[in-house]
């Protein structure tokens, strides 16, 4: 994996490496004590700006959608998506380094118990405006209402507002709201999985695609990945397989 000034150019065109960081999904991303962003993601982002040899300066957003755009415009160099085919006009994915199981939460008195239930006509699903539980749904539900929050960590604090009858997101979230609010409850299982995956603007290139790619599957086969999600406590997460 050698550096050339080709790829320094297309992955640092300002001398610094931004990674467009989303905070919307606690998998990825946090912030520690001291109020900098971490995670999994900013630490392949460090990791990657070191192999090449330049500074990395994390973009934060708080939902995926603004992270997609930051890529997408070129606003940030990289960035860590869901894979998702309404965003691959504009950002090239690697494989997935981490799958996440996406689930349903409803109240405790909900006559839904599994999660082919949802969708039927009349019930109102919450899910974070842009967010992959958004794009997904919007195209696999045929007769239920999808109800946008503005960001994903506030799906359930909309869903429970407005009276709504299923939460949809990213199960850790959904398991501390569940712990946050009384009279929640997770539906078993999932209903998608995630694959999550880092991704540049389009126009940089296939040889900075195919470095990136390259790193993503080096880091999952040498245990970094999974050595950070045990660092970060990230729970029901698992490191995908080798593309």
């Amino acid at each position: 994996m050698d550096t050339t000034p080709a790829l320094l150019a297309a992955f640092a065109p300002t001398g610094v490496m931004r990674a467009s960081i989303n905070l919307g999904n606690p998998v990825l991303a946090g912030r520690d004590p001291s109020g900098a962003p971490c995670g999994v993601s900013v630490d392949l982002a460090r990791g990657l700006a070191e192999r090449l040899g330049v500074p990395m300066e994390p973009v934060v957003f708080d939902t995926a959608g603004r992270s997609v755009d930051a890529v997408t415009h070129e606003q940030a160099d990289v960035g860590f998506f869901a894979i998702d085919p309404a965003r691959g006009a504009g950002i090239i994915f690697t494989a997935a380094y981490v799958l996440i199981e996406g689930a349903y939460l409803v109240p405790d008195k909900s006559p839904l118990r599994d999660n082919a239930e949802v969708d039927r006509a009349g019930r109102r699903v919450a899910v974070g405006k842009g967010s992959a539980y958004d794009l997904f749904l919007s195209r696999e539900l045929q007769a239920a209402e999808i109800v946008r929050a503005p960001s994903s960590q506030t799906v359930v604090d909309t869903f429970v507002a407005e009276g709504l009858d299923v939460a949809a997101g990213v199960k850790q979230q959904l398991e501390a709201d569940a712990h946050r609010i009384p009279g929640l409850r997770l539906l078993p299982g999932r209903f998608m999985v995630i694959q999550q995956a880092m991704g540049l603007p389009k126009g940089r290139g296939e040889a900075a695609a195919a470095f990136l790619h390259a790193y993503v599957e080096e880091q999952k086969a040498s245990g970094f990945v999974a050595a950070a999600l045990a660092r970060h406590g990230i729970q029901g997460a698992s490191v995908a397989p080798a593309a």
